[in-house]
């Protein structure tokens, strides 16, 4: 990519163990700096159709000139999608998580609706910099649970926010620095439910490769696979 800093990426997904379909989605544009995962929710109808409906709607981002117009652009995308995920013909809600890390020069632009997470991992210290929209969510704020206790808890699957759901489509988004070094992971919760921040932490402080991808992959699917799993790891240099 062009800018201060060059990109490496690796990505993949898996349908897991347990679930018939895949209904998560990635996306990855490493010329325009581009990185995102939507994870359709279960129990919905057509999740993958709301996860796909992201992905379709994202497709053709380019870099803007800001970092104001890149976020401006990407939150007129997710509306859009927003609005497919609702015209989606079927008996039900049509929704899905997204969470889309965009790099312009020296900052990371963050954007995420529900429990898809995007991590930093920096000087060998991990950092969740989004924030789950979720019922378990609100007992880790309150202090009264781990980060680690609260993602394992049964309403950390109750969301309370996602593209389709609600009227309205509320975003969250953050803009932080980035140094030289810095990884993302951008996934889903089949990835990282059953794994300790600790254990994250270790296992992308490796050496960059397609390794650390599927040592992870497969760290969640010998916890059980109950869900589909997606990820993308970025290495900024």
């Amino acid at each position: 990519m062009s800018g201060p800093h060059r990109t490496y990426t690796c990505h993949g997904t898996h349908i897991g163990y347990i679930r018939r379909i895949n209904e998560d989605a990635l996306f990855v544009n490493e010329a325009e700096g581009l990185w995102l995962v939507a994870d359709g929710i279960g129990g919905h109808v057509d999740g993958d159709k709301a996860s796909a409906a992201v992905v379709d709607h994202v497709k053709s981002y380019c870099r803007g000139s800001s970092v104001e117009e890149c976020l401006a652009d990407m939150k007129e995308r997710l509306l859009q999608a927003h609005q497919a995920c609702k015209n989606i013909a079927g008996a039900g809600m049509s929704s899905t998580t997204v969470a889309a890390l965009i790099i312009f020069q020296s900052k990371a632009i963050l954007i995420w609706a529900g429990d898809s997470r995007i991590y930093r991992l920096r000087r060998n210290e991990l950092t969740v910099l989004t924030e789950d929209h979720n019922l378990a969510q609100e007992r880790y704020r309150r202090g009264e649970l781990s980060r680690d206790a609260a993602q394992r808890l049964p309403s950390a699957n109750v969301l309370t926010r996602a593209v389709g759901v609600h009227q309205n489509l509320h975003l969250d988004a953050d803009i932080t620095e980035i140094e030289a070094n810095d990884r993302f992971l951008v996934c889903t919760d089949g990835l990282y439910r059953e794994l300790s921040l600790k254990k994250i932490q270790s296992m992308l402080g490796v050496p960059f490769g397609e390794h650390i991808l599927t040592a992870l992959f497969d760290e969640a699917l010998q916890k059980g696979g109950r869900d589909n799993i997606t990820g993308i790891v970025v290495d900024v240099r």
